[in-house]
């Protein structure tokens, strides 16, 4: 799975208009056949639970799969925020699919490529998607050269576009969708900015994305859930019980530990009123870019470290 999302992502930055289409074909190759073992497994494991039950527990296990991958893949360092924001683009994808078994579908069906699109939002209903993709794989079929190499200048409209794929830039519930085109773009706009604002802060405390990521992405997920449930099942999907958002807890720890250790160095640099050449704003600046990238380097390679302990585990 780690090296699925930086794969995704070579492949919408060599061809950046077909972004969702790249997606429904990528995630039904590599989700499709995962998402049809786990329906089967599970079902194994719970032998005597009903099909509202068995669709929570897909539904809590896509939330959570979603943050964890899609907010720490990405880590502390911002400039993978593409790479995070593919992991959780597959997740929330899988957790469609597993949904789509549940309803006795065929995970690894072309038909469910098309109805991910619907779902996200991207085409308003299966033919269209259907057309879509029929026209995205002919081109492609076509062009074997020129959609290998990566753009230059698509990483900000790519990570754009799959923030709206997300919902992390969309209305978040149905009375800002049917509102007025000037109450949309206000939304809009406000959640663009809200996150070009955790992005200039994660600049100089790293961790400081995470509780922001995690919570959005546990909204947003719940939503397309909630989508994805009336689609196969005519009925919303069963709520957990009111608590807080997978992962929030531990990353607003960390949180505050990147917020925490700069403010420190810097306070002691103050105090101590170490200079150079009788400045003191370069010791500071070495005091937080180097503090922000030890804590998150640290924080990386312990996550990466307990991730290879538990892939080694039989």
């Amino acid at each position: 799975m780690a090296a699925l999302p930086a794969s995704l992502l070579r492949a919408v930055l060599a061809d950046p208009g077909h972004l969702p289409e790249h997606l429904a074909r990528f995630a039904l190759r590599h989700m499709g056949p995962a998402a049809d073992r786990s329906v089967t497994r599970l079902r194994e494991r719970y032998p005597d639970a009903g099909p509202a039950e068995l669709r929570a527990l897909v539904v809590a296990r896509g939330r959570r799969n979603t943050v964890a991958e899609g907010a720490f893949v990405g880590g502390p360092f911002l400039l993978l925020i593409p790479v995070a924001f593919c992991a959780a683009l597959l997740n929330e994808a899988r957790t469609v699919l597993e949904l789509a078994g549940l309803d006795g579908r065929d995970p690894t069906s072309p038909e469910r490529a098309a109805e991910l699109l619907v779902l996200m939002g991207v085409y308003p209903d299966a033919d269209g998607a259907r057309t879509a993709l029929d026209a995205f794989d002919a081109d492609t079929a076509e062009d074997t050269g020129s959609r290998l190499r990566p753009r230059p200048g698509a990483v900000w409209g790519v990570t754009l576009r799959m923030a709206r794929l997300l919902g992390l830039l969309t209305p978040s519930d149905a009375r800002d969708a049917g509102a007025g085109r000037a109450r949309r773009l206000a939304t809009t706009t406000a959640k663009v900015l809200l996150l070009a604002a955790v992005i200039a802060v994660g600049t100089v405390a790293p961790l400081v994305w995470l509780p922001y990521m995690a919570l959005s992405y546990h909204w947003a997920t719940g939503r397309l859930t909630d989508r994805a449930a009336l689609y196969y099942f005519r009925e919303p999907a069963p709520r957990r019980p009111a608590g807080t958002a997978p992962g929030l807890t531990a990353s607003s720890g960390r949180a505050v530990v990147s917020l925490l250790v700069p403010a420190v160095l810097t306070a002691v640099v103050l105090v101590l009123g170490w200079r150079v050449e009788h400045a003191r704003w370069p010791v500071v600046t070495m005091a937080l870019v180097l503090s922000s990238a030890g804590t998150g380097l640290w924080w990386w390679l312990r996550r990466r470290d307990r991730r290879r302990r538990a892939a080694d585990e039989p």
